[in-house]
């Protein structure tokens, strides 16, 4: 049952999220209303996926060494800031056009280097391939593409502080949940 909801979350995730994208008149005839399906859509994906992911049986598919809890951490750091608002307000991310959906593949390629089940592989694969995916969909529904005015160095230095504090935090919370993410 939890490989079960686990998929079904995924799916869910990816069918909310590309909509738009794959039915964009179904989507334009259901008005503000349908911003309200697609947000109850995906905290459903999200709650199949927990439980999904929590209610599965461990089947070992490889073992990570144990230097990747390392470069995971890097990598969702980078993450952290990716999604952050530098890449609208900073200098560093101005020229990439989805900075949020490549720090979220970011993360979900992190954790695929610390996890060697296969449920983790079903849920941060699937993930990972839908950040890609969603990318593409967007580039072709919208070509044309100007990055804004470039912000500053020093927005990109505050933004980065920020996500040092905040992966402290959700490294903290990830403790208290599951597995801690700081080796120790």
């Amino acid at each position: 049952m939890g490989f079960v909801l686990l998929i079904l979350g995924v799916a869910l995730w990816w069918a909310a999220h590309l909509f738009k994208r794959l039915m964009p008149a179904r989507r334009a005839a259901m008005g503000d209303a349908g911003k309200g399906v697609v947000a109850g859509a995906l905290a459903v994906s999200i709650l199949f996926m927990i439980f999904g992911y929590r209610m599965t049986d461990f089947i070992h598919v490889w073992s990570p060494p144990s230097f990747m809890v390392h470069v995971n951490n890097l990598l969702v750091l980078i993450a952290i800031w990716m999604m952050s608002p530098a890449g609208t307000k900073g200098l560093l991310l101005n020229k990439v056009r989805h900075p949020q959906l490549a720090g979220f593949r970011a993360w979900a390629f992190a954790h695929l280097l610390v996890n060697g089940d296969l449920a983790s592989i079903i849920l941060f694969g699937g993930l990972f391939l839908w950040g890609m995916v969603a990318a593409i969909a967007i580039n072709r529904a919208e070509p044309d593409w100007t990055p804004g005015e470039p912000g500053t160095l020093g927005k990109d230095a505050m933004f980065f502080v920020a996500s040092i504090v905040l992966l402290a935090v959700i490294g903290y919370v990830h403790g208290l949940v599951g597995p801690s993410p700081f080796p120790g």
